[in-house]
């Protein structure tokens, strides 16, 4: 194979991979930003119920005192009946009984209703406040791959801009020129398999001739419609390249 022909390869493999780096870096935010989501909608979840259980303790204690005061006034009512001296008066009294007995009535079911309230919330406090442990449990490893992966893709580039300086050290200034020509244009994809007498990546029939050519590996050609350097899938290093390409093309 060209030696020029083959560095770009080179070349591109180690540009497609810096692109694929390069991605999961800027994507770093938005997975941040993901994990903060489910943790602050557990820890919502937490205080909404535990607003709700505390609006329930200030109507339980409402209800409480308007009991009482209704208890008190049976109590009235009771001692009055036990001092009337007509029969108009003791049907009085006894209609303002029963009025305060219902409204007792009332009150305690009401009573009754938020106390089982209070324990279906106090459930559901706990178990907001255990899922919360769990997602925390479950995203602090998340957040620490997400730094050890960082971290790879960091020592990645380094290796990367370090091997490219070497292959670019080496390549022919005019073919160094056409590739970076075509990767600017080419959305960073400057090399491509020619295969079964196409373009593998822009799917265009080349000429016989060009196809007989680029199969020997010996000469960088262009395709006539994307531009991209085509190589032969010769070798096993190639086909990686190949494959490389026409993922970051896609």
């Amino acid at each position: 194979m060209n030696a020029d022909l083959e560095r770009v390869i080179g070349l591109q493999r180690l540009d497609t991979a810096a692109d694929a780096a390069r991605k999961k870096l800027a994507d770093e935010p938005e997975r941040e930003k993901a994990l903060d989501a489910r943790l602050e909608a557990a820890r919502q979840s937490v205080a909404s119920t535990k607003a709700r259980l505390a609006e329930n303790q200030n109507a339980r204690r409402a209800i409480e005192k308007e009991l009482a005061v209704h208890q008190g006034r049976l109590s009235k009512f009771r001692e009055q009946a036990m001092a009337v001296k007509t029969n108009q008066e003791y049907h009085a009294v006894q209609h303002e009984i029963a009025h305060a007995q219902g409204q007792i009535k009332t009150y305690e079911d009401q009573m009754l209703n938020h106390m089982l309230e209070a324990d279906d919330l106090t459930a559901a406090v706990k178990k907001a406040e255990a899922d919360l442990a769990a997602e925390q449990k479950a995203i602090d490893p998340d957040r620490k791959a997400m730094k050890a992966e960082h971290a790879e893709l960091q020592a990645s580039l380094e290796r990367i801009v370090a091997d490219r300086s070497v292959i670019v050290a080496a390549l022919d200034k005019h073919v160094l020129a056409i590739f970076e020509q075509v990767s600017k244009k080419r959305h960073g994809v400057a090399v491509a398999e020619a295969k079964d007498g196409i373009c593998t990546i822009c799917h265009v029939r080349l000429r016989p001739q060009v196809f007989n050519t680029v199969r020997r590996n010996e000469d960088i050609v262009q395709c006539d419609t994307c531009q991209r350097i085509l190589y032969f899938a010769s070798a096993p290093a190639a086909r990686s390249a190949s494959d490389a390409s026409s993922q970051a093309a896609s």
